[in-house]
């Protein structure tokens, strides 16, 4: 039997596993692979978890953390801080307001979403990039980036139903 106190110590690490895991692929976002041009299209691998937890766990992905994890991300990626923050609440805004849509649906209808609210996030992300810029931005980049988190879904969408299923308790 488990005292009270290694209880709670548990407890507390499961339930901040999907804030810890979503600041972990910030970091893993910005892995130095000697790629020139890789970084303006790589998914954007927050953005995938932000949406999963705020479909399936919202209560352990405050707004206050995914406001955190925004601004982390403006600070590795060089972005003026307050856009990824921005977009990652308002993804978060939009995926809570309509959880109960995405609850029990299949994969399909989960992925499909996240393909609307990835374009969603990924036009306003190039609309506040380019009025911080004053001029618009070529959007080709924005574009295939949208299509590599579309396509990288999945993946990441089976680590974080693993990471559910095994490590948090449904209460």
């Amino acid at each position: 039997m488990k005292s009270p106190f290694v209880q709670r110590l548990d407890t507390v690490t499961r339930n901040s596993m999907p804030v810890l895991l979503t600041f972990i692929l910030v970091l893993v976002n910005f892995i130095p692979l000697q790629i020139p041009g890789l970084s303006q299209v790589v998914p954007v691998l927050p953005l995938m978890a932000i949406y999963h937890w705020a479909i399936y766990r919202p209560q352990l992905m405050p707004p206050l953390a995914v406001f955190l994890i925004g601004a982390f991300f403006d600070v590795l990626s060089g972005t003026p801080i307050g856009v990824n923050a921005l977009v990652f609440l308002a993804v978060y805004g939009v995926v809570v307001f309509q959880q109960r849509f995405f609850v029990g649906k299949s994969f399909i209808v989960v992925w499909l979403g996240f393909g609307l609210i990835a374009l969603g996030a990924s036009v306003l992300s190039w609309i506040l990039m380019s009025i911080l810029a004053t001029t618009l931005i070529d959007p080709r980049a924005v574009i295939f980036q949208l299509f590599l988190n579309f396509s990288f879904f999945p993946v990441l969408a089976w680590l974080f139903l693993y990471c559910q299923n095994t490590y948090l308790k449904l209460e």
